[in-house]
């Protein structure tokens, strides 16, 4: 119906498609899903362009489905021109650069890339600490993933900041 009213590139019908399709996605129906955020991303890509902030997140949805499907690859073919313009256009500390960094390294560490995934959670940690300080929960969850990531790579725990709320973690958790 709000296509027929609004028209089918209205901003505010596209919210209510992403909504829909943020709902597939949710539901486990992923190929619903997809096919409405490509929809999404090429009306946005037309009229709005590649580097629009709207486009860039409408990109990032799309990703999310394909992560969702195990499908690392083509999650990663998206993610990282994503991740290259917010740098670009929004600057390295912006707050969805900082999600599209955090994006990209789960997708790394998915394909076992540790290296990889390591590198930008360190970068992402140091600037949600810069930001919003040690203890603020953005920061406490990229070092979570940064845990994760050497847990399941066994690498060794080099960052001493890190090492600590591990070992904090295990004792508030009792392991």
């Amino acid at each position: 119906m709000r296509k027929r009213l609004l028209g089918e590139e209205q901003p505010n019908t596209l919210t209510w498609i992403g909504n829909l399709a943020s709902t597939y996605l949710n539901q486990g129906t992923c190929q619903e899903a997809r096919e409405l955020f490509l929809q999404i991303v090429w009306t946005k890509k037309r009229l709005l362009g590649h580097a629009h902030l709207d486009t860039l997140n409408s990109i990032g949805n799309l990703a999310s489905t394909y992560r969702k499907q195990g499908r690392w690859k083509e999650a990663e073919v998206l993610e990282v021109p994503v991740m290259e313009t917010f740098k670009r256009e929004f600057g390295p500390e912006h707050p969805n650069t900082l999600t599209s960094m955090n994006n990209l390294a789960l997708t790394y560490q998915n394909q076992r890339r540790w290296k990889e995934a390591e590198k930008l959670f360190v970068q992402i940690i140091e600037k949600f600490k810069r930001l919003f300080g040690q203890e603020h929960r953005n920061t406490l969850t990229s070092m979570g993933n940064l845990r994760s990531t050497y847990r399941k790579s066994r690498l060794p725990m080099e960052n001493e900041e890190l090492q600590i709320v591990v070992i904090f973690e295990n004792r508030h958790i009792g392991t």
